[in-house]
C-alpha cells in the first residue's frame, strides 16, 4: 500500500544496476517491498530466489546458507563461493538478500564475487545501511505518507495519506465494521504521525482497534518505556524513528496478558520459525498448559506479533519478524528464563531425534530434524556460547541434515569435531559411517574407506545389529565409489545377514537392493534379478518413493544387462512416472530408457534422450555414479557412430531442447511429442501462455484447498518448489489469489481442458 511510486523506481533502477540495496528503518516495510517487486516481474526476468539472513549469527557460513536456501548442493572440488558461482553461471537470476545489517561485510563480499563472475545475475538487498559495494545503487524506503497537520477530520482528505489508509484497512480487518469518519479522523491521523507512518507500527497499532477504543491506543502511545537496542544503536538511519517502532512493540507486548506475554517472549529462540509442536514444547510450563499455546499463537497472529508462513492455524509454521524477535529476545533476557528456554529447545531438538533412534540406516531415511535446520544450528551454537557444553547427538543431527542437503564442507566440520572428542565416540560408528558417506560426497575416496573401515571396527565392538549393518552399508558405499565391487558385495552380503536378525521387512528389503546394485556392477546380474524379484514388492508397499525409484532404477538395469528390454523399459518409465519432475532422480530414468533404445537399435532416440539428460546435469551441476556413468556414456558412444553425421546433429539438437513435461512425454512415449521432439514450440491456450503439468498439478491442489507444505509433501518436493511452481503459475495466469486460481481450475476442468 502506498508504494506505487517505489515499485517503479524499482524497476527502473534495477534495469540500469545489477545491485540494488533497499536501506531504511527497521519495520519500515523493505522486505515487503522486495518481495512485491519481485511478484510482479515478468517470466522473461528468469528465476526468482529469496534467501532471509536474520538467523544467520556471522558469516563464515554465508555461502554456504545461501546455497542451501537455492537448493544447490556442493560438488566435489567445489563448495562456498564456488557452488553458487557455478551453479547460477550466465542464467537470468534475480537474487533477493533479505535483512544484510548484520552480515553487511561478508554480504559485500559474496555479492562482489557472485556479481563479477554471473554476467546475467542481478542482486536486490534489505539492509538497515548500504553494503558500499561497487555499482551498489541505495533507494531509501521511506515512512509511509502522512496527512498534513490542518486537515482536519475530513475522512477523504486524512484517506489520501497512505499511513492512514493501512490504518483503516488492517483496522477493518480486525473489527469489520470500523470506519474512518469525523468522528474518529483526527484520533487516527494523530496514530499515525505519532509513530510517524512507519509500517510495522502503524499495523501494530490498527490490530488493536478491534478491542480498545482508538483514544486509549493514542494513550498508549505516549508512554516510551522500552527502546530496542537492536534499533538504537548508533543507526544511521534515524534512532527517532526506531524509538517510535520500539515504543509501538512495547506498547502491544504490555497489552498482552501475563500467559501470552510470556509465550511471546519464549518465542525468540526459535530463530527458523516454528509450528505448533515446537512451540508447545519450549513455551507450556510455569502455569501455561499445553493445550493453551494454539489459541495463544492465534492471538499474536491477530495481534501481529508473529507471522504464519504457512498452513492453517493447526499445521501452520510461523516466525517473528526480526525486530520483534530482538525485543521479544530483551524481554526474555529480562525475565530470567533465557537459560531455561534454551534448555527447553535443546530437550524438544532431542526429542525429534530420537525419532531416529530406530533407523537401521538413519543416513538415508531424512533426518526428522531437516525442516528445524536453523533452530538446531542457534541451539548448538548458544549452548557452545553459554557453557561449552556438547550435544553429540544433536551434532550428528545437524551433521545428517547438511550431508542430506548436500553441504559436504558443513557436514565434515561438524563430523572432525566429533571424531576429535569422546562424546562423538559414545555414538559408536555412527559418526564415521557418515563421515564415510561424506568423504563420498567430496571425492575423498581413501578417507571414505578409511572412515567406513573405522565404523566397523567400532561396531563390531558393540552389541547393536543395528550400527553394525549401518557401518557396512557405509563402507561397501565407499568401495563401490572406489570401484571395489566384489568387496561392497562382501559387505552387504554380511549387512544382509544381520538385518535379517531384526526382523524389519522393509529395512532387508532396502539392504537386498543395495546388495543387488553392487551384484550388478560385478558381473552378477542373475543372483541380482532374484533379490529384486524379493525386495521390489516390499518397497513398492511400504517404502518411501525416493527409495522405491531407486528400487525400480535398479530393477531395470538388472533386467537391460540380463537383455529383456521390454521389462526394462517399463520399470525406468516407472521411475519417471514416480519421481519429481524437477528433480535429479528424473534423469536416471531417462538414461535408461536411452540405453534401452540403443540396445534395440533406435540410436537416434538414444542419443535424443541422453543428450536431454546430459543438458539438464549440467544445469543442475550433479552427475551420476560413475558405474552408471561409463555404462551410459560407452551406450552413447556407441549410438554416436551408428548414426549419419546429419541425423546425429539433428538428434543432439533436438535433444538439448527437449525438457520438462516434453522430454517426460518423449520418453513416456505418449501423445505426439515422439514427432514433435526436435520441434521448437510455443503453446499458448486462452492467450495465456501454457501452464506445465507440474504447474497444472500444483493449481488443481491449490484449488483443493491444499497448502503450499502440503503440496509439497504430495508430490515429493520442497516447500520452496511449490513456492516457485506457484509464481509462475500466478505470473502466467495474470491471477494473485489463491480463490482465482481455484476458479480457473475449476472453469478449465468443466470445460475438458488440460493445460501441460
Amino acid at each position: 500500500m502506498g508504494r506505487r511510486a517505489e515499485l517503479s523506481r524499482l524497476r527502473t533502477l534495477l534495469r540500469a544496476s545489477r545491485l540494488l540495496t533497499l536501506t531504511g528503518t527497521g519495520g519500515v516495510g523493505k522486505t515487503r517491498l522486495a518481495l512485491e517487486f519481485a511478484k510482479g516481474l515478468p517470466v522473461r526476468h528468469g528465476r526468482v530466489d529469496l534467501v532471509e539472513l536474520d538467523a544467520l549469527h556471522d558469516g563464515t557460513a554465508l555461502a554456504q546458507s545461501v546455497a542451501a536456501a537455492l537448493a544447490v548442493g556442493e560438488r566435489a572440488g567445489r563448495s562456498g563461493v564456488d557452488v553458487l558461482v557455478h551453479a547460477i553461471g550466465d542464467a537470468r537470476r534475480l537474487l533477493i538478500l533479505d535483512n544484510c545489517e548484520h552480515l553487511a561485510e561478508p554480504c559485500a563480499r559474496l555479492i562482489a564475487t557472485l556479481l563479477s563472475h554471473c554476467p546475467r545475475l542481478r542482486i536486490l538487498t534489505t539492509s538497515r545501511e548500504a553494503l558500499r559495494v561497487p555499482a551498489e545503487t541505495v533507494l531509501r524506503v521511506g515512512e509511509l505518507s502522512l496527512p498534513p497537520a490542518d486537515t482536519g477530520d475530513d475522512p477523504v482528505a486524512l484517506l489520501r495519506a497512505d499511513a492512514v489508509r493501512l490504518f483503516v484497512e488492517r483496522a477493518s480487518s480486525r473489527s469489520p465494521g470500523f470506519t474512518l469518519h469525523r468522528g474518529n479522523g483526527r484520533t487516527v491521523a494523530e496514530i499515525c504521525r505519532r509513530l510517524d507512518g512507519l509500517t510495522l507500527a502503524v499495523e501494530l497499532a490498527a490490530r488493536r482497534a478491534g478491542t480498545l477504543p482508538l483514544s486509549d491506543i493514542l494513550a498508549g502511545l505516549d508512554d516510551h518505556m522500552s527502546q530496542l537496542s537492536l534499533l538504537t544503536g548508533g543507526h544511521r538511519t534515524g534512532p527517532g524513528r526506531h524509538s517510535e517502532l520500539a515504543a509501538a512493540i512495547d506498547w502491544s507486548h504490555r497489552l498482552l496478558d501475563p500467559a501470552e506475554q510470556a509465550v511471546f517472549r519464549r518465542l525468540a529462540v526459535f530463530v527458523g520459525g516454528f509450528d505448533t509442536a515446537a512451540a508447545r514444547a519450549v513455551c507450556a510450563g510455569d502455569g501455561i498448559a499445553p493445550p493453551q499455546i494454539l489459541g495463544i499463537l492465534c492471538a499474536l497472529e491477530a495481534k501481529s506479533l508473529i507471522a504464519r508462513l504457512s498452513g492453517d492455524a493447526r499445521t501452520a509454521r510461523f516466525r517473528q519478524l526480526s525486530a520483534i524477535r530482538a525485543y521479544a529476545l530483551e524481554r526474555l533476557l529480562a525475565s530470567g528464563e533465557l537459560h531455561v528456554t534454551r534448555r527447553r529447545v535443546l530437550e524438544w531438538l532431542n526429542g525429534l531425534a530420537e525419532r531416529a533412534g530406530d533407523e537401521v540406516f538413519p543416513d538415508q531415511a531424512g533426518s526428522p530434524l531437516a525442516g528445524e535446520r536453523d533452530n538446531l544450528a542457534a541451539a548448538l551454537a548458544g549452548t557452545a556460547v553459554r557453557d561449552g557444553a556438547a550435544h553429540p547427538r544433536l551434532e550428528l543431527e545437524l551433521a545428517r541434515v547438511r550431508y542430506e542437503q548436500e553441504q559436504p564442507s558443513a557436514a565434515h566440520a561438524l563430523l572432525t569435531g566429533l571424531l576429535r572428542r569422546t562424546g562423538g565416540r559414545a555414538l559408536g560408528g555412527a559418526v564415521p559411517a557418515l563421515a564415510a558417506r561424506v568423504a563420498c560426497q567430496r571425492a575423498d575416496l581413501a578417507q571414505a574407506l578409511r572412515l567406513g573401515e573405522q565404523a566397523v571396527a567400532m561396531e563390531r565392538t558393540r552389541d547393536h545389529p543395528a550400527g553394525l549393518a549401518n557401518a557396512l552399508d557405509a563402507r561397501a558405499a565407499a568401495r563401490l565409489c572406489r570401484g571395489e565391487f566384489a568387496a561392497a558385495v562382501a559387505d552387504l552380503r554380511e549387512g544382509l545377514d544381520v538385518v535379517a536378525t531384526l526382523g524389519r521387512p522393509q529395512d532387508t528389503a532396502w539392504c537386498t537392493h543395495h546388495l543387488a546394485w553392487a551384484l550388478l556392477q560385478a558381473g552378477g546380474e542373475l543372483e541380482a534379478d532374484i533379490l529384486m524379484s524379493r525386495c521390489l514388492p516390499v518397497l513398492r508397499e511400504h517404502a518411501p518413493w525416493s527409495r522405491v525409484a531407486a528400487a525400480l532404477h535398479t530393477a531395470g538395469a538388472v533386467r537391460l544387462a540380463l537383455g529383456d528390454l521390454e521389462s526394462a523399459e517399463a520399470l525406468f518409465a516407472e521411475v519417471l512416472r514416480i519421481v519429481p519432475e524437477a528433480s535429479f532422480h528424473a534423469l536416471y530414468p531417462v538414461e535408461g530408457l536411452a540405453l534401452v533404445a540403443a540396445e534395440s537399435g533406435d540410436m537416434r532416440r538414444a542419443l535424443l534422450l541422453y543428450e536431454a539428460s546430459a543438458q539438464e546435469r549440467r544445469r543442475l551441476d550433479t552427475v551420476s555414479e560413475a558405474p552408471w556413468r561409463h555404462q551410459v556414456e560407452r551406450t552413447v558412444a556407441r549410438a554416436r557412430t551408428g548414426l549419419p553425421a546429419a541425423a546425429r546433429e539433428a538428434a543432439v539438437s533436438g535433444g538439448r531442447r527437449l525438457r520438462g513435461d516434453r522430454l517426460v512425454a518423449y520418453a513416456l512415449r505418449t501423445g505426439n511429442e515422439d514427432r514433435r521432439a526436435t520441434a521448437d514450440t510455443a503453446e499458448v491456450v486462452d492467450d495465456r501462455p501454457r501452464l506445465t503439468g507440474r504447474e497444472f498439478m500444483v493449481a488443481e491442489l491449490v484449488a483443493g484447498g491444499l497448502t503450499n507444505r502440503q503440496i509439497a509433501e504430495r508430490l515429493g518436493l520442497s516447500t520452496h518448489t511449490v513456492a516457485t511452481h506457484l509464481d509462475k503459475v500466478r505470473d502466467k495466469l495474470g491471477m494473485r489469489s489463491r480463490t482465482q486460481i481455484a476458479l480457473w481450475v475449476a472453469a478449465r476442468t468443466k470445460d475438458g481442458h488440460m493445460s501441460g
